[in-house]
């Protein structure tokens, strides 16, 4: 199966929010609103266009994935990274590598674009093979209650977080 990954357009944005809304629908822990959340996303100044990504089969978007500003707040020091969140995959093209194509993808994008680390909330067996790291073992941590195996980080250069602690600070926009 080929996968075509590309940046986002305002096009796709009604099959971007089906997709989602699908990936999410029989999800045990999900609020079932991610595509909400994607919208407003789009028009925070979180939102980095080239870091919204779809994944195409034969012409058909089938996954998307969204990387929004962040920083890490420690004190009054202040270090820029990006928040993981959402990654879809409608359910007929999951566990088929579209979602790990995405990633891949999406660190790509992010390092040409200079930016040194990502956190995400997510599957603790999962994000794992992309590099990612429980964050506490960085000295990073949440604005929100969450299991700690479920928080993570990947550095994208090494040494990105050498000296890096503090909390992450979320875009207003997860919390509406």
């Amino acid at each position: 199966m080929k996968v075509d990954i590309r940046q986002e357009r305002s096009n796709d944005y009604e099959a971007v929010f089906k997709v989602v809304e699908r990936a999410f629908c029989n999800a045990t822990q999900a609020d079932h609103k991610e595509q909400f959340l994607v919208q407003r996303l789009r028009k925070s100044s979180a939102f980095v266009p080239e870091l919204s990504l779809v994944a195409e089969v034969d012409e058909q978007i089938v996954g998307h994935i969204l990387l929004t500003k962040s920083r890490i707040l420690s004190g009054i020091a202040s270090h820029q990274l990006l928040v993981l969140a959402p990654v879809s995959v409608v359910p007929e093209f999951q566990r088929q590598g579209v979602g790990s194509k995405l990633i891949e993808a999406a660190h790509e994008k992010s390092k040409e674009l200079r930016y040194i680390s990502v956190v995400v909330l997510g599957h603790e067996d999962y994000y794992p093979r992309f590099g990612y790291k429980r964050a506490d073992s960085f000295g990073i941590s949440f604005s929100f209650d969450a299991p700690p195996e479920n928080c993570m980080v990947i550095e994208l250069q090494p040494g990105a977080l050498s000296g890096v602690s503090g909390r992450v600070d979320y875009a207003k926009e997860f919390f509406e």
